[in-house]
């Protein structure tokens, strides 16, 4: 999260390979060794270019997809995915390294108080709500 002239801002993404205005939340799997919290913190910088501090974490999301590729073909899947809020610290959006720029087609601000109907992903939606409630209750 990010405020800009009095308004929240949200780091979002568009994945490589989705198109145009499909928005989601950097993220990724859990490197070894690592906890959550920093794979969440690593996830941001690698596909946003955005350095960032914990703020708490918002939440889970559970859900189970079968899997259609690979030898696992048909295989059902159940992931649970945690999500913090973070803030900016500093950095500049969409420098991401050469290496991972496959994964991410492109990064953007996008204002909070509109990601809930910009993000692709209900889990993700409810996030954004999750995170404009808990800043405003930091407002009071």
């Amino acid at each position: 999260m990010r405020r800009l002239r009095g308004r929240w801002f949200v780091a979002a993404i568009r994945p490589g390979g989705k198109p145009e205005g499909l928005w989601a939340l950097p993220k990724g799997n859990i490197g070894s060794g690592e906890r959550p919290e920093q794979t969440a913190e690593r996830e941001i910088a690698e596909e946003t270019g955005v350095r960032a501090r914990l703020d708490r974490k918002l939440g889970d999301v559970k859900y189970v997809y079968t899997q259609t590729w690979g030898s696992g073909r048909g295989d059902r899947i159940f992931k649970v995915v945690s999500f913090y809020l973070f803030r900016y610290r500093g950095g500049r959006l969409g420098d991401i390294p050469a290496e991972l720029a496959h994964e991410v087609e492109e990064a953007r601000w996008l204002p909070l108080d509109e990601a809930p109907s910009l993000l692709a992903y209900k889990g993700e939606r409810d996030m954004a709500e999750r995170a404009l409630i808990a800043l405003r209750e930091d407002a009071l």
